[in-house]
């Protein structure tokens, strides 16, 4: 009778030792979605705490920048500087060009008037 030993069909030179693969770095991922959404919060919200940080976030993401970051990421790290850069542009803009005075009143005087309006 065959043992289990003879019907093994498996050659020893033909194994592959397991290699575990190398640790892929997430902080690169992290850093580059920081770098983009922080400037569009910065511009949603006008907001200039977030437009300072997302700048220096961004600058120092940049500076930071490795080889395999530069290859690995779909942006390169001074346009992240530059929509940073942007986005406190917009939010110190109306300081420079203030909304014409009748524009900002209408909006403001509508909503008062959709919130003071009595329940019929």
């Amino acid at each position: 009778m065959a043992t289990r030993k003879d019907k093994d069909m498996r050659r020893p030179d033909l194994v592959v030792p397991y290699m575990e693969p190398a640790l892929k770095n997430d902080n690169v991922e992290f850093q580059s979605t920081l770098a983009s959404t922080l400037p569009m919060a910065a511009v949603f919200m006008r907001n200039r705490f977030l437009g300072w940080a997302a700048v220096v976030f961004a600058v120092q993401s940049w500076l930071g920048e490795s080889e395999e970051m530069k290859r690995s990421t779909a942006t390169p790290g001074y346009f992240s500087v530059g929509m940073s850069i942007m986005s406190l542009i917009v939010t110190y803009l109306p300081i420079f060009l203030p909304p014409p005075p009748g524009q900002a009143g209408a909006a403001a005087q509508a909503a008062a008037a959709t919130t003071a309006a009595p329940a019929s």
